[in-house]
């Protein structure tokens, strides 16, 4: 039994919808597309999950955020799907593939076949027992990565109101999740082995902002230790945590965020694997020409840091998807992925954006008493990477755009008195330019790239006042033929 597709989307997630949507866009034909995935729903925006899914009013619920609401287009719900002919092979696991003889074969035995593999399989929460610790199938520990896993969760969380939490992870699922849990009036502890929570990008004093804002929320933070265990009452209900320092925490649910691990086991030893995912070029195109991967599974170049990395957020996957399908049906008219890291999280009333890396050194900037500032990095003289809390969308914009355009800075100080103003007032400045100085009247300098619009300018008009003199003259002399 066995079925065959000119293209096959492995995995459900974020990466797949947006995939899908632009293989209609660019017209695949009925039947050739299929989606195979081990959740039993369409794809669906995955943010949703730590965000709206778990607030006690009017919480997200599907079919409201399935692919592709996040960013503002139509939403493929099953519908959708079966009006384009896309076959969506949903609560089915692949058990293993042969990429050499492009074929998957599923749990249930039936083999499908494909001349084009887009690997979108995403990436798994990081398990308690994958560190030594016990006790990851108890009632009220719960991970966050799918639906299921946000339904158990909203579950736990409405049996706990009232009670504690402890929240095992500094990064984004546990500040989002704790956000959550605060509104939910259930008392929160978040407990890291790091010095500051976000400690992959946020700086010191970055995180320092944030970790008092929750503090003023009632989140009570524990750093520089790990979870070693848990105890248990004579019901095997979880009553607290202990952790290496010695703490016990009490504990009516936990929720772990440590981080997640590419599912790249269908293709070891048949792809070129890097960085802990699959090895893809500029086309996101893997070590084999017919399979391609997309989202956190995927490990291709940066071009604007000259480097190859596996970044994972749901942007990238979005974008990722878009340009492989791109690749995929029109590779003539395709580049290399030319890709801004991105990142951004919203909690509480607070809303932040990150653009570039965070290398070098670090300039802060703004208020950090009220409601917005930021930070720009500078490595080798250049901004590379931008930060901005409580901006408009004008301000995200402009600090994505000198991101991109990596201008050269000579003096920091004078960097940090301009702030977010450096940002937009270079931002419409991204064309190719060329260098030149500017006095800050501070006495110091900043050199920028200068556009070259007026130049573009002055050339096309010159341009086309010599093409209708032209036209006018051999009109002319034709008449006179």
């Amino acid at each position: 039994m066995g079925r065959a597709f000119v293209y096959v989307i492995l995995g459900g997630g974020v990466a797949a919808g947006y995939a899908a949507h632009e293989f209609v866009k660019r017209g695949v034909e009925h039947g050739e597309l299929c989606i195979i995935s081990e959740e039993p729903v369409a794809p669906y925006e995955r943010p949703a999950l730590s965000k709206g899914y778990l607030l006690p009013e009017d919480p997200a619920r599907l079919p409201a955020f399935h692919c592709c609401v996040g960013t503002n287009e139509e939403r493929l719900t099953p519908k959708w799907y079966k009006e384009h002919g896309i076959e969506l092979v949903l609560g089915t696991r692949v058990k293993s593939a042969d990429v050499r003889r492009k074929t998957l074969l599923t749990a249930t035995g039936e083999t499908i076949t494909y001349k084009i593999l887009l690997v979108a399989t995403g990436a798994r929460a990081l398990k308690l027992e994958e560190f030594g610790v016990k006790g990851s199938d108890a009632e009220s520990v719960c991970y966050l990565r799918d639906l299921a896993d946000a339904n158990r969760l909203v579950n736990v969380m409405q049996s706990s109101s009232g009670g504690n939490a402890v929240v095992i992870g500094g990064g984004y699922i546990g500040m989002e999740c704790a956000a959550s849990l605060v509104i939910n009036k259930i008392n929160v502890t978040m407990v890291f082995p790091e010095a500051h929570c976000m400690a992959r990008l946020f700086t010191p004093k970055i995180a320092s902002y944030y970790e008092e804002y929750y503090q003023a929320k009632g989140v009570k933070f524990v750093k520089g230790t790990v979870l070693t265990s848990f105890d248990f009452d004579s019901n095997q209900k979880i009553t607290a945590v202990n952790l290496r320092d010695g703490t016990r925490l009490p504990a009516d649910m936990v929720i772990v965020g440590i981080g997640i691990r590419p599912n790249t086991s269908l293709f070891e030893g048949q792809l070129t694997l890097e960085k802990g995912g699959i090895k893809v070029n500029g086309r996101m195109q893997s070590s084999n020409s017919s399979v391609y991967a997309v989202g956190d599974v995927a490990t291709f170049p940066v071009k604007i840091s000259s480097e190859t990395r596996r970044l994972e957020h749901v942007d990238s996957a979005r974008k990722s998807a878009r340009h492989a399908v791109a690749a995929i049906m029109e590779p003539e008219k395709t580049t290399d992925f030319d890709y801004l890291p991105f990142f951004y999280s919203r909690v509480f009333a607070l809303s932040w954006q990150f653009y570039g890396d965070s290398t070098g050194d670090v300039i802060h900037f703004g208020d950090f008493l009220g409601n917005s500032f930021g930070a720009y990095w500078v490595n080798n003289g250049h901004v590379v990477g931008s930060f901005l809390e409580g901006g408009t969308k004008v301000e995200y914009e402009a600090i994505a755009k000198i991101t991109r355009l990596k201008p050269e800075i000579e003096d920091l100080t004078d960097l940090e008195t301009q702030g977010l103003g450096f940002a937009l007032t270079l931002s419409h400045k991204s064309e190719p330019a060329e260098a030149v100085v500017v006095s800050s009247g501070t006495g110091s300098t900043i050199v920028v790239e200068k556009p070259l619009y007026a130049w573009h300018a002055t050339a096309g008009v010159i341009l086309a006042a010599s093409i209708a003199a032209f036209a006018y003259w051999y009109g002319r002399r034709r008449r006179r033929w």
